[in-house]
């Protein structure tokens, strides 16, 4: 195993300037950073994990969490996992800052500034897919702050990974169910949680692209509910009024269950095939009843903890994540298997 001293002869740097490099201190020119860190990922260069202990309780490291969903029942399975694994982490002497917030960019980007303020050395987020978003994420990577994504994505940003699904694939899978679960015209309705989230969009993309190599399925209208379960109802209700055509429905996002609720009361709940993600309570009902024939589950509580690991490790140890995007396995249910 190759030590501090063999990684300083062979970059040609004192073994104090490697060990700057190894624990974020600065005060190295990105030349000779990325030379010391080019040797320490070919040599294999592991720390000692006493040292990472002792390290991480000396830093005092403080790691931003900010969510969107505000109200929003899956997010309460990603906040498990944050707070599982924030408890595992005081015991390094890392605490973790936890903001959430509705789909709404001001109130992420106020979220985001006010951990900035208090101090914090790496953020994970679910960020809301708008320039505003991504520059900020580019300021705190140019402040040394490093940046892991969650649930969803955001474009073109130098965040360092994204833990979540293969939102695409996802919607190509949704796009297979829908085709397999059906027969005859199949007339769509998608009630999707915004526009400016990527996984909901992507989620269409990929359910498009399936269903029209297939054919007979046809996309009526597309809704957006903010995932509020409120909105979901009304959203609903007025487009089965305005398409009373309309058998099936692939809701890409939150509001499932104001949404079902206005398939209830409309009294189609008999003839509308629906496909939907995650599984909460509500889902569970509607699925043992027969309204929902099946839903994509996404390992919510791995995408809450798993971040924090990725950030506490960089920051400890220099480790970059094995994987830029690192999805995790979904699975599909259906009332034979709950």
């Amino acid at each position: 195993m190759a030590t501090l001293k063999e990684i300083a002869d062979l970059a040609g740097v004192s073994r104090g300037t490697v060990d700057r490099v190894l624990n974020h201190r600065g005060s190295v020119s990105p030349q000779t950073e990325q030379k010391i860190l080019e040797i320490v990922q070919a040599l294999d260069y592991k720390p000692n994990k006493a040292g990472i202990v002792l390290a991480a309780q000396k830093k005092n490291l403080k790691l931003g969490v900010v969510l969107l969903g505000k109200g929003t029942v899956f997010y309460d399975d990603i906040l498990a996992g944050v707070h599982d694994k924030a408890a595992e982490l005081n015991g390094y002497n890392c605490s973790v800052l936890i903001r959430q917030t509705e789909y709404d960019l001001r109130k992420q980007l106020h979220a985001i500034d006010g951990l900035l303020a208090e101090g914090i050395n790496g953020l994970a987020i679910s960020p809301y897919n708008d320039k505003a978003v991504r520059e900020k994420i580019d300021e705190l990577h140019s402040l040394g702050i490093p940046v892991v994504t969650l649930n969803t994505d955001i474009e073109n940003s130098r965040r360092m990974a994204y833990v979540g699904s293969h939102f695409y694939r996802s919607g190509e899978t949704a796009g297979g169910l829908m085709h397999l679960m059906t027969s005859g015209e199949v007339l769509v309705g998608i009630i999707s949680g915004s526009q400016n989230v990527l996984c909901h969009t992507e989620r269409i993309a990929g359910f498009r692209h399936v269903i029209k190599s297939y054919g007979g399925i046809q996309i009526v209208e597309t809704i957006n509910n903010s995932d509020d379960e409120t909105q979901s109802y009304g959203l609903t209700a007025a487009m089965l009024h305005r398409h009373p055509e309309i058998n099936a429905l692939y809701f890409t996002a939150g509001g499932v269950y104001g949404g079902c609720r206005a398939v209830m009361d409309s009294g189609r709940h008999q003839d509308i095939t629906v496909i939907t993600y995650d599984m909460v309570s509500t889902t569970r009902e509607f699925i043992e009843n027969g309204l929902i024939s099946a839903t994509i589950c996404q390992q919510p509580f791995l995408q809450g903890s798993k971040p924090l690991s990725l950030l506490f490790t960089y920051l400890t140890t220099g480790e970059r994540p094995a994987l830029e995007n690192d999805y995790v396995d979904i699975d599909i249910r259906i009332r034979e298997n709950l």
